[in-house]
């Protein structure tokens, strides 16, 4: 394996090696020494960048098995969550460390029993500060906290929960935070917690070889027809389709089976069981269509999606970039697709208007119209989808990130109190 000069301890070596690693990519090249110094990382780096080695590999290096909790790492939803422990995991082949997965949804008395013997805890906000309250772990022996999508936790609302976690850890443990982008508030809390850091920033994140962008502009009426057009005629592969709400998502799945097509909706309304069958089915290709929220669909990672296909624009350019990380990935090609409504024109250019992401029109083929049936009003769609989703979050709307099951309890445990 090329590792560009970075050198890691043999078990962690022999580990990457059996992932059928190649070589490291830029963030990890960049991360993994900086890491391996004690140094704080503020990293700005885009779904496919290999940012979970980027800060796994030489943060477990330091961990100690069977020494007590010594590595935290917050993460906005239980799929990124199952995602980086599994990663881990796969890293600590030969070291034995034991990871331990800590999210909403599932039942509180294995998790409790896990923790007695956790050495690194990867945990949501809000099932995090559940266990904490009920004293059921501490983090006073943490050497390192991570903060992964940063930006989509505090996105969500999370940002006191962050605080609150982040008092709970020792001054001096080292802190690592990544998002796709870097806000005024996520900077904020950089200059209050972290020492000194790095800031590390991936310029060119899309592969314009790899990666053929278009976008349609249909009327509203026809948006779906075009869609199953899309899916029917031209596609192939794994398609992901991303839309703007909960409800929407469920709408356009239930109407993509009417069709006759094999799809699956993912989002925080789901059972946790019922969401890990549809990942699994969809990264053992025995669905080919997945319709997803952002904030679901932030943990996953599957490496063969040939289609991403925008249903619903996102807000933000980063947003977009985001999405359309999640294929062309590896060296394989992708298409990333868009379905443009009269509604969106006051959008495009803000969100389009990078020249490097070349996104070309394409002009519309003959399709047969379909019947879309609404669930809900378009008013009720359009003013969810605009609206903050700080205050979704906040509002109980979505549990994707786990808000806690109680009022939040100030931590008055004793210090020597360190594991069962």
């Amino acid at each position: 394996m090329n590792t560009k000069g970075v050198t890691l301890q043999p078990e962690f070596e022999k580990a990457i090696v059996d992932m059928k690693y190649t070589e490291l990519t830029e963030i990890q090249e960049r991360c993994i020494p900086l890491i391996q110094q004690g140094k704080d990382i503020v990293g700005l780096a885009y779904t496919g960048s290999g940012k979970t080695a980027a800060y796994g590999l030489p943060s477990l290096e330091k961990v100690l098995p069977k020494d007590g909790i010594q590595m935290l790492v917050i993460v906005p939803t239980r799929e990124l969550c199952t995602q980086v422990a599994g990663e881990f995991k796969k890293f600590t082949k030969y070291r034995k460390t034991s990871i331990v997965e800590i999210y909403g949804g599932m039942p509180m008395g294995p998790q409790v029993a896990n923790l007695r013997r956790a050495d690194v805890i990867v945990g949501t906000p809000g099932r995090l500060l559940d266990h904490l309250s009920r004293g059921t772990f501490d983090l006073y022996e943490i050497k390192i906290l991570v903060l992964d999508e940063a930006d989509k936790m505090f996105d969500m609302g999370f940002v006191e929960d962050i605080k609150k976690i982040i008092a709970e850890v020792p001054k001096n443990s080292q802190k690592l935070l990544f998002g796709a982008t870097m806000p005024t508030e996520i900077m904020k809390i950089a200059r209050k917690y972290l020492n000194d850091p790095e800031k590390i920033t991936l310029r060119q994140y899309v592969d314009r070889t790899k990666l053929i962008q278009s976008y349609y502009e249909v009327s509203k009426d026809d948006k779906f027809s075009l869609l199953v057009h899309l899916l029917k005629k031209e596609q192939t592969g794994l398609t992901l389709i991303f839309c703007g709400t909960r409800n929407f998502v469920d709408m356009v799945n239930t109407n993509l089976n009417k069709q006759n097509i094999k799809s699956e909706a993912l989002h925080g309304g789901i059972s946790q069981y019922k969401r890990n069958q549809i990942m699994d089915a969809f990264k053992n290709g025995k669905i080919n269509v997945l319709v997803a929220t952002d904030v679901a669909a932030r943990g996953i990672d599957v490496k063969n999606i040939s289609s991403i296909i925008n249903y619903d624009l996102p807000r933000t350019p980063e947003e977009y970039v985001h999405r359309i990380g999640r294929t062309a990935r590896a060296g394989t090609e992708g298409k990333a697709i868009s379905l443009l409504t009269g509604r969106d024109s006051g959008n495009i250019r803000r969100i389009f208007g990078d020249n490097f992401l070349s996104v070309h029109k394409v002009k519309n083929s003959q399709f047969e119209h379909v019947s879309f049936v609404m669930t809900e009003t378009e008013h009720e769609h359009r003013g969810d989808y605009r609206g903050s989703s700080r205050s979704r979050g906040r509002s109980g709307g979505g549990r994707e990130g786990d808000r806690p099951s109680s009022k939040y309890k100030s931590f008055s445990r004793s210090r020597n109190n360190k594991r069962w």
